[in-house]
């Protein structure tokens, strides 16, 4: 009974670790590398629009690229410290301009070259009639950034007279992931980290109640008068 109690005990230990180790560590990972949020404006429609949970790896901006969708915090021009969602167009260096052609044969042109943006609502590249042509180059550690609907977004358009209305690399907090993979694997990981924890609590209670039955005191023999 003894030899089952210490491998019920030993089995409890590793068992319990590595739900410890499991589950804590998908928490760590969770807080530290990934966030969440909750679209509230129209201006990346049709892409996301007003109550999409979004999911994003917290990174710098110098990471980003042109195309990524980033979520940002710019208090002095939005008036409020929530996150904002946009897409780069833009990095430092680059020289942004709209449009060449009109209406929907519209384009952004990024270092001269237009660019394809099929995420646009409409197709519409310049936000419609009446929004005013830019060219902009692009500071160095700051980013052009536009919504996808582009006649309905509060973007880099919107503060031409503070540095052509770049953002700064260090108000963005992440990169949009479409890819509901990595928070999968980190839910599972919590869950199954729960479980096993939870189990080598029962095999150390197991132990336990080996160990004591094994301890038990036998009972004296008892002879009848001959």
């Amino acid at each position: 009974m003894s030899g089952t109690g210490r491998r019920l005990g030993v089995a409890a230990v590793v068992v319990g670790l590595l739900g410890l180790v499991l589950g804590l560590g998908g928490l760590a990972y969770a807080r530290l590398e990934l966030g969440g949020a909750v679209v509230s404006s129209e201006s990346m429609t049709p892409t996301y629009g007003p109550g999409d949970r979004i999911f994003y790896e917290r990174t710098g901006g110098g990471e980003v690229r042109r195309g990524d969708v980033v979520l940002f915090s710019a208090p002095e021009r939005y008036g409020f410290d929530g996150l904002v969602v946009k897409r780069v167009i833009g990095v430092g260096g680059d020289r942004v301009a709209c449009c060449t052609g009109a209406g929907a044969a519209a384009r952004v042109t990024v270092n001269g070259k237009a660019i394809e943006e099929p995420y646009l609502k409409g197709g519409e590249a310049g936000g419609g009639a009446g929004v005013p042509d830019y060219d902009v180059r692009v500071p160095e550690g700051r980013l052009f950034l536009l919504g996808d609907n582009r006649a309905n977004a509060r973007d880099s358009r919107a503060f031409p007279d503070d540095r052509n209305g770049t953002f700064a690399e260090s108000e963005i907090r992440g990169r949009v992931t479409d890819s509901y993979a990595v928070p999968a694997v980190i839910g599972t990981a919590i869950v199954l980290g729960a479980l096993l924890t939870l189990t080598g609590v029962g095999l150390g209670i197991a132990a336990r109640v080996v160990r004591k039955r094994g301890r038990a005191p036998i009972a004296p023999e008892w002879r009848l008068p001959g």
